[in-house]
């Protein structure tokens, strides 16, 4: 697969600029939903670029810092737990995307989104699966990845009995378990534990 053939195109159709945006964190039952966004030098490829959830922790580390020297631009943002509760997880994922693009130091001509219903107030191409199509949305999935995953561990140390530097955060039977047995923590997403945390109280 060519993984540069969306920013190809943008490029022959006169874009100078072309940006990755990717979100990680959309599903877990707590934390923030962290997102990327990315240019990259297109003449000075990284080999090894994927989808973050298709490589390795040591892979993506490596990838990590490596991503970060060659970018052009990049800016990661996150929206917390509680203003997911506030306004669902579909409006904090592109609030999310929109902030991390509006704050790259350089202004893209186009920004490709992995993802098909976040429609952003941005020029943007929407891709299915876009962070295994796209080099540079696999670049932005890649530090979006790595950076909330070592969020999520330095959490884990203020909130230990979750677990949450083996899961994330993500809905794992121990964690869910957990949460019955102890009672969620501020980094909980209320409206994701209600249908077996409300019970629980009752």
């Amino acid at each position: 697969m060519d993984k540069l053939e969306y920013e190809r195109k943008h490029l022959t159709l006169g874009a100078k600029y072309v940006a990755g945006v990717d979100e990680v964190g959309r599903g877990p039952l707590a934390g923030p939903v962290v997102c990327c966004a990315v240019i990259m030098d297109l003449e000075n490829l990284i080999e090894g670029i994927d989808d973050s959830k298709k490589l390795t922790e040591k892979k993506r580390e490596a990838l990590f810092d490596l991503i970060k020297e060659r970018a052009i631009a990049y800016c990661i943002k996150e929206i917390s737990q509680e203003e997911i509760d506030k306004i669902n997880i579909l409006e904090a994922v592109k609030k999310c995307m929109t902030e991390a693009v509006n704050g790259l130091a350089v202004k893209p001509d186009i920004t490709l989104v992995d993802g098909v219903d976040t429609h952003l107030p941005i020029n943007a191409e929407y891709l299915t699966k876009g962070d295994s199509k796209s080099y540079t949305i696999g670049c932005a999935s890649i530090l979006a990845k790595v950076y909330r995953d070592r969020l999520m561990t330095e959490y884990a140390k203020e909130f230990p009995e979750y677990g949450l530097e083996k899961h994330k955060g993500y809905g794992t039977k121990s964690h869910i378990e957990k949460i019955k047995e102890i009672g969620p923590c501020r980094l909980h997403r209320k409206t994701f534990i209600k249908n077996f945390w409300v019970e629980q109280e009752k």
